[in-house]
């Protein structure tokens, strides 16, 4: 089988380290676009968060004979067994297949393909569409297996019957879900798992210059966290030595900071119990974080976005008048032209979101990236298969060698931002909290998660927690009471 498998892919002309596709990832695929306008989510819920970093092409033309042989040995890993049904059934905006122009074909696929004789046939929609037209298939029978989990599939999709659950196509003990399982508990609801997660993302990271630190007589983040010196004191103590507005020097800047802040002490809004959901509003630890939080904006080190026409400006970060943006890895993961924070690749750092000085564990928030098993599933065996394949596509060293020299050549990242996103992303993996109001229903998203002002996000926008909490806090009870009656009717 091995000897085989090596054969066929030398003979394929590219790879692409694709285990990690997203929205974001895929609509590039061309086949999203052709098929069903390949429509991209709204900004408030970036899919893009969710992409990992083995998203780079690899041409074999480029690798050594022993990259080549190191990422073929992938197929060592898989489980030996005889895919009766070698077709699986993927309803998506974009395509995991790659397109018609030529472009390779993504290594989990080849190893699909080579392993089981697998193929996977795409059913195209729009991002708008994609839960009606996900609703036409289940209800229709047509027996369609997978889709992608995103922020609002879960828990919702199970009380909707339009997901169940995988357990009995997967061994979570198999140590080939030992970097994603912890995410994958998080998804499990009423003592069965929902979730086939191919990979966790850190939901955001510290971004800095360490031309800007050095300038500033500032002690590095990356050597505080070291030492083990890095937490919320030393992060609010930076800003208030660098900020000084009158003088145009700002302290945090960008979208998306809040969540990954107030995850950091290890307590969403919204969580599953015991197979139940629920509120975590009056937790002592989440009003601590939110407090911290809205202590940032009193003491004005948070950029004031409305000095700039509501727009934040994260290149300032290029000029040395920023000292901090938290964004998700992809804020990187491209040519640095492109890079919003402007700062040399040389220059550029990051660092993990600094949890309390007495948090327990080193809480993480993550995105779990991978899918959701559809109701009715024709080939559910076909698709654990396949994510398996994902899986030993993401953690192979061969595979990861390549990848590796990708990013240097691709990002211009060094050995050093490299080593940092190593181990943002082990915490994420280790230690992941996600919040889960987005995935209960759309009266709750738009009550905790959607608006700057509202909700989890208020206290960084000048709204004290208190007042937010108490706002909300009865109709938050409400709205999860009705749908933990709802999911416990689920047979």
């Amino acid at each position: 089988m091995r000897s085989n498998f090596k054969r066929a892919l030398a003979g394929i002309s590219a790879l692409t380290l694709a285990m990690g596709l997203t929205a974001c990832g895929g609509s590039n695929s061309g086949g999203g676009e052709a098929a069903g306008g390949g429509a991209n989510p709204p900004a408030e819920e970036p899919t893009a968060t969710t992409t990992t970093a083995a998203t780079v092409a690899i041409n074999t033309q480029t690798m050594s004979t022993e990259q080549a042989e190191a990422v073929a040995s992938a197929a060592d890993k898989l489980r030996d067994v005889e895919l009766e049904n070698k077709e699986i059934k993927w309803l998506c905006h974009w395509d995991l297949n790659p397109d018609t122009t030529g472009k390779s074909i993504p290594v989990p696929l080849s190893l699909f393909q080579e392993k089981y004789g697998g193929s996977i046939k795409w059913y195209p929609t729009t991002w708008d569409a994609r839960y009606s037209d996900l609703s036409t298939y289940v209800l229709g029978g047509e027996g369609v297996d997978f889709f992608q989990r995103d922020e609002s599939s879960l828990p919702k999709g199970i009380v909707s019957g339009m997901f169940e659950p995988i357990d009995d196509y997967i061994d979570i003990d198999s140590e080939l879900y030992d970097n994603v399982r912890a995410a994958m508990e998080i998804y499990s609801f009423k003592g069965k798992h929902y979730a086939f997660v191919n990979g966790v993302t850190p939901g955001g990271a510290v971004i800095y210059s360490a031309e800007t630190i050095d300038e500033n007589g500032l002690d590095d983040p990356w050597e505080l966290y070291q030492e083990g010196n890095w937490n919320w004191d030393t992060f609010t103590q930076m800003l208030e030595e660098f900020c000084d507005p009158d003088a145009e020097m700002y302290g945090l800047d960008g979208w998306w900071s809040e969540q990954p802040l107030y995850l950091s002490a290890g307590v969403p809004a919204v969580s599953s119990v015991d197979g139940k959901l629920k509120s975590n509003l009056m937790d002592p630890t989440l009003e601590k974080a939110q407090n911290w939080m809205y202590s940032l904006y009193t003491k004005g080190l948070v950029f004031d976005k409305q000095m700039f026409d509501w727009s934040p400006q994260v290149h300032f970060m290029g000029e040395g008048k920023e000292l901090f943006f938290i964004n998700a890895p992809w804020a990187l993961q491209s040519d640095p032209e492109t890079w919003e924070c402007g700062i040399d690749p040389e220059q550029v750092r990051w660092v993990p979101v600094p949890c309390p000085a007495d948090a327990e564990e080193p809480f993480y928030s993550a995105s779990a990236s991978g899918y959701c098993l559809c109701k009715g599933a024709g080939n559910p065996e076909g698709v654990a298969l396949y994510v398996e394949c994902e899986l030993v596509s993401a953690d192979d060293e061969g595979t990861k060698e390549v990848n590796l020299q990708k990013q240097k050549e691709d990002f211009q990242w060094n050995d050093t931002l490299i080593e940092q996103l190593d181990e943002i992303t082990r915490l994420a993996e280790e230690h992941p909290v996600t919040e889960l109001a987005s995935g209960v229903s759309n009266d709750l998203s738009n009550l905790l998660t959607y608006a700057d002002t509202q909700g989890i996000k208020a206290s960084m926008h000048g709204t004290d927690w208190a007042t937010t909490r108490d706002t909300m806090n009865d109709t938050v009870n409400t709205l999860i009471d009705e749908f933990n009656a709802e999911l416990e009717a689920v047979q």
